[in-house]
């Protein structure tokens, strides 16, 4: 069984990442310290080694965590256990996975997490034992250095070539050695053309919207602090996204609590269900919640309504999701069967059909996705195209100091609400 190109009506979606709030900083703080062999190539931040496309990083593999050895048979009457946020993979996927493996009495067990900090401190403690994992790209040396995943042996992964190139060797797992790409998605602006009467698309910088007066009480900005204060250092021309500037942290300082004073935002994750429940009129938004802008709508109203913009040309935060292999999981050769599966075109695009989160795959076409009736045309925007991730701007991982001057700065933010 192939996709075949027609999504089918979801129900109400939760969203992958309703549930986000308050993951980096504790998740950060219990695996910062946890180092084994420390990287090539990389930055230190307070001995911190960080990544970033201008210095990429390449992770040791040990001598006592080594890539399991090709050419083996998936595990037989297997369970494979993914450890995954709620409602981030497609049922029909894991249905299709274990009807292909049949032969081998395969079987998978979803379990689920709220909030990576939680995801992170059971899999530390080693309380969750799991075969797959899907992080966030910046936690990537965290796992790593805490010893908690498994080197990829790449010849069980062939399906890698039918990715965007730059996921064979990106900036934070140089060669692919313990990571492939799940879902890209872009963060910007989504509003009501039925309530907002510009088009912020053509406004010299969309996102002053958030201190527009007029729109006081109709706003929602997402309750995570990297995605938030990010948004305020690009409306501000900062493209640093994990700046440590005292500089810039006070100037977003001072423009988050201006924001307060003017529009009095709703900051909470629910923007992807309050724009089309009427609740709010402009969201912050990523790209893969707006997709799913269109399930939410009353029966008998249109999501033609809606439209989306990120920064022209990718120029604004872009970003992506991971699936990795956990050390302690019992069955890494179905595991690695498991990560190819889902780099297949057929099967990443039936797992999109639920998520809404786009798949980084080589064969994603925009006017095909709108064609096919996948995607409004209005909303062609939320398309990721390759060229974002050269162009654009990244969440990077940041030390535990720097998390917690951005958070100093957020915690002062949501108190003042």
């Amino acid at each position: 069984m192939s996709w075949d190109g027609r999504p089918g009506r979801r129900p109400r979606p939760v969203g992958r990442r309703a549930f986000l709030t308050g993951a980096a900083t504790a998740a950060g703080m219990l695996l910062a310290g946890c180092g084994r062999d420390g990287p090539s190539g990389a930055a230190r931040t307070s001995g911190l080694p960080v990544a970033s496309p201008e210095q990429p990083i390449t992770w040791p593999i040990t001598e006592d965590n080594q890539p399991i050895s090709g050419g083996q048979e998936p595990e037989r009457d297997a369970t494979l256990r993914l450890y995954n946020w709620v409602d981030y993979i497609n049922a029909d996927a894991i249905r299709k996975f274990e009807r292909r493996y049949k032969r081998y009495g395969t079987k998978v067990q979803v379990l689920t997490f709220d909030t990576l900090e939680e995801a992170l401190a059971k899999l530390n403690a080693g309380a969750i034992t799991a075969d797959v994992f899907l992080p966030t790209y910046d936690r990537l040396g965290k796992l790593v250095r805490a010893g908690l995943l498994r080197p990829l042996t790449h010849g069980y992964i062939p399906n890698i070539s039918q990715v965007w190139p730059i996921f064979s060797n990106p900036f934070y797992d140089q060669g692919w050695r313990y990571s492939v790409p799940y879902t890209v998605y872009t963060a910007g602006i989504a509003w009501r053309v039925d309530q907002v009467s510009e088009d912020l698309a053509e406004h010299p910088n969309p996102f002053e919207v958030f201190w527009d007066p007029r729109y006081r009480g109709r706003l929602n900005v997402i309750d995570e602090y990297r995605e938030a204060m990010g948004m305020v250092l690009l409306k501000n021309g900062v493209t640093n996204l994990a700046t440590t500037s005292p500089v810039h942290l006070a100037l977003v300082r001072r423009e988050l609590m201006a924001m307060i004073e003017r529009t009095r935002p709703i900051v909470d994750l629910e923007g992807y269900a309050s724009l089309p429940g009427g609740k709010v009129s402009i969201s912050q938004s990523w790209s893969g919640d707006v997709i799913n802008v269109q399930y939410l709508f009353p029966e008998g109203q249109s999501a033609d309504v809606v439209r989306y913009w990120s920064p022209l040309n990718g120029r604004g935060a872009v970003n992506n999701d991971l699936m990795v292999i956990l050390r302690s999981g019992k069955n890494p050769v179905l595991a690695h069967h498991f990560l190819n599966f889902l780099l297949d075109y057929d099967n990443a695009m039936l797992n999109f059909e639920f998520t809404g989160y786009q798949p980084p795959q080589s064969r994603v076409d925009p006017d095909v996705l709108v064609k096919q009736g996948f995607i409004p045309a209005e909303l062609k925007s939320v398309v990721v195209r390759p060229e974002y991730f050269e162009q654009g701007y990244r969440l990077l991982e940041l030390s535990p100091q720097a998390d917690r001057q951005w958070l100093a700065v957020w915690d002062a933010f949501k108190a003042a609400l």
